[in-house]
């Protein structure tokens, strides 16, 4: 055990051994060991997007095991995904991975106004296949958000229960929303903030954009000149939001870029801003393996320290 991973370990005073030692498994596992840092392999892009659109890119990504040996040939923390997705490889590779169960999930066959997510696998389906977590996504800005909230809370009290850790997905969206707001620092901060006083272990969160979605919001980065100009502020803002740094937060690599510059560059600035790492599905997945693995390995040594 690094002293980085034990006063990481000590934020989360109130959790019980059995969830300190699978948080404990994703923090020291894959190339990124015990820095403190990490990057996550996401695939729920299947259930969120529609197949094709996720695994048409790159057709290996229809079988589960695919990713599985991706995240583990690239030396990642953890492999995240379904229940059907960890149900088609726990057993193969078992012990080599650590695992995050997706909990709840929706999909994108109706057109909606407020997203909603429906729950897809158990605390219990946690336990039998081996996960060290459960994921949960929430929406904060929706209609439907103080529902999701409630049954958030529940769900993450059973798994704590059951010495998992708990790594929400916070995307706020919504009929509450502008687009652009889904974004803004101020919304993003915000939801860190929420997933932050839900008790997550680690959350997850997109890039915030410049943009100030609520005029209150905006008067205090005014009056204090909170600096949100570069990226690496924007992170280090929304850092502060989740406990000033005493929870877990990796951002989300969003839909595939063709620029491997800008994802780079993005990479840079999570570090630089004091953010723990990246969780990075489509940008990885959606390449032929070769390409995936050249372009995890620059991100891995970008958080290492081994690339400026």
């Amino acid at each position: 055990m690094t002293e980085t991973v034990r006063q990481i370990l000590s934020n989360y005073g109130s959790d019980n051994p059995g969830t300190l030692n699978n948080l404990a498994r994703i923090l020291n596992h894959g190339r990124l060991g015990g820095t403190g840092k990490m990057v996550i392999l996401p695939v729920d892009q299947g259930w969120e997007h529609g197949p094709v659109r996720s695994f048409g890119p790159n057709p290996a990504g229809y079988d589960p095991r695919y990713h599985f040996e991706l995240a583990i040939e690239a030396g990642l923390n953890a492999y995240a995904a379904p229940l059907g997705f960890l149900e088609a490889g726990a057993r193969e590779f078992a012990g080599d991975l650590p695992l995050i169960l997706k909990a709840n999930n929706h999909d994108l066959l109706a057109d909606e106004k407020d997203s909603w997510q429906a729950l897809t696998a158990s605390v219990e389906d946690a336990v039998r296949l081996g996960c060290c977590a459960i994921g949960l996504t929430i929406y904060p800005g929706s209609a439907m958000r103080m529902e999701m909230y409630e049954k958030l809370r529940g769900y993450a009290e059973l798994a704590k229960k059951a010495g998992l850790a708990v790594v929400v997905w916070s995307y706020p969206r919504g009929s509450q929303l502008s687009k652009e707001g889904e974004t803004a620092i101020d919304v993003c901060g915000y939801a860190a903030q929420i997933a932050a006083q839900l008790g997550a272990h680690i959350i997850k969160v997109k890039l915030p954009s410049n943009h100030i979605e609520q005029d209150a919001a905006r008067k205090v980065f005014e009056k204090e000149q909170i600096p949100i100009t570069t990226l690496a502020e924007r992170v280090r803002n929304v850092m502060q939001c989740a406990f000033n740094g005493r929870r877990l937060v990796v951002f989300s690599g969003g839909a595939k870029k063709e620029d491997d510059n800008a994802i780079f560059d993005e990479a840079r600035a999570i570090r630089d801003g004091g953010g723990n790492g990246s969780i990075i599905g489509r940008n990885s997945f959606q390449r032929k393996k070769a390409d995936a693995l050249k372009l995890l390995d620059t991100i891995v040594n970008i958080y290492a320290g081994k690339v400026k």
